[in-house]
């Protein structure tokens, strides 16, 4: 079976009444549209993980992150192919989230993170994210005041609770 080695960003920022919150996007395209991920892609031929995160990032987002804490690899099976995803704890370096490739964003906080339907990989990753959306210790350096993110009024938009894509 085939394997791909993906990146995937854990786009973290300091929610003005929310606490917490993590950056998804809803896949707009291929057989898993409207699913929901978290932003990332291929790691090109000699290119470090942390550099294909940063140019996935500008590519699909028009922003720019800064990369910090490994968090998991994670493996998974799909149909046609072996996913190897190494997921980053991220922050907004510059700009705001633009939709360049994705239908649709949200900020999801710790209670709302299980709200919309998870890309399978994904989903595999969640118990991490939750733990850094409920922690004050890990990856504060990403999320100093200097480094909290705006809301953006378009395109991110918080998801209500119990909201299915």
């Amino acid at each position: 079976m085939k394997t791909i080695s993906v990146v995937a960003a854990i786009i973290l920022r300091e929610g003005a009444d929310a606490g917490r919150q993590v950056l998804s996007t809803q896949r707009g395209y291929g057989d898993w549209k409207g699913w929901w991920e978290f932003p990332g892609g291929k790691v090109e031929e000699g290119e470090s993980p942390e550099a294909a995160l940063e140019r996935e990032i500008r590519e699909e987002l028009a922003c720019e992150i800064r990369v910090g804490e490994y968090l998991d690899t994670i493996e998974y099976d799909y149909p046609a192919f072996h996913l190897s995803m190494r997921c980053y704890a991220c922050s907004l370096a510059g700009g705001e989230p633009e939709l360049l490739e994705h239908e649709s964003a949200a900020w999801l906080s710790a209670e709302s993170l299980r709200s919309v339907k998870w890309l399978p990989a994904d989903l595999l990753i969640l118990d991490k994210v939750a733990a850094l959306l409920a922690s004050r210790k890990i990856a504060r350096p990403l999320l100093g005041p200097e480094n909290a993110a705006p809301r953006p009024e378009k395109p991110a938009q918080e998801a209500p609770e119990g909201s299915q894509p």
